[in-house]
């Protein structure tokens, strides 16, 4: 999913915002390639033309109306159907080891990917959203897999890679820091 305006970072199309001087569309498809999906797309709107454009000949693109993100989400599954593996272009820490195991324990329903909200607070990075899982308070992390029923699981992670979604501004200098010093596949829980 690449199509947002990044309104909240300012700094121009998000998907292109540079973490550790690579863009950050970059860093989520070379993840979601090396882990061995046999389709990856991208999910772009109008309000992304540069990104679009980056990407055009390197994965097929997806174009939605730009409605928002539930909207073109929606739009992008009916074109591809379920199941699905979502992942949003501002989870620039993103790695491979993380998606092959969320692929390998894939058992039907939903899965939506949370990580701790203390982790993302300890990290000081932003959480936007929250929800209640098994009494303790998780945030999600822009990986799902979207099944072909309503029915959704939900599973934590405590790797840090996935706590950070880039925002704000904050968020991107807390990004760069971390993408500068961690190797891909080192995570709170030790190496992978």
């Amino acid at each position: 999913m690449c199509g947002g305006r990044g309104s909240r970072l300012d700094r121009g199309e998000k998907p292109l915002v540079a973490v550790d001087g690579v863009p950050m569309v970059d860093r989520v498809i070379d993840a979601v390639t090396a882990s061995g999906f046999d389709t990856v797309a991208a999910v772009t709107s109008p309000h992304a033309p540069d990104t679009a454009a980056h990407l055009d000949g390197r994965v097929p693109l997806i174009e939605t109306d730009g409605d928002g993100y539930v909207a073109d989400l929606t739009d992008a599954i009916d074109r591809v159907g379920t199941p699905v593996v979502t992942v949003a272009a501002d989870v620039p820490l993103l790695a491979p080891g993380p998606l092959d195991r969320l692929r390998e324990a894939y058992e039907g329903p939903s899965v939506t990917l949370c990580v701790p909200s203390a982790l993302k607070r300890q990290l000081g990075v932003s959480v936007d959203t929250e929800r209640d899982h098994e009494g303790v308070a998780v945030a999600p992390t822009g990986v799902n897999v979207v099944g072909a029923d309503d029915a959704e699981t939900v599973r934590v992670s405590h790797d840090a890679r996935l706590a950070v979604n880039v925002n704000r501004p904050d968020d991107l200098a807390i990004a760069d820091r971390l993408a500068a010093g961690l190797p891909r596949e080192v995570s709170s829980d030790g190496p992978r």
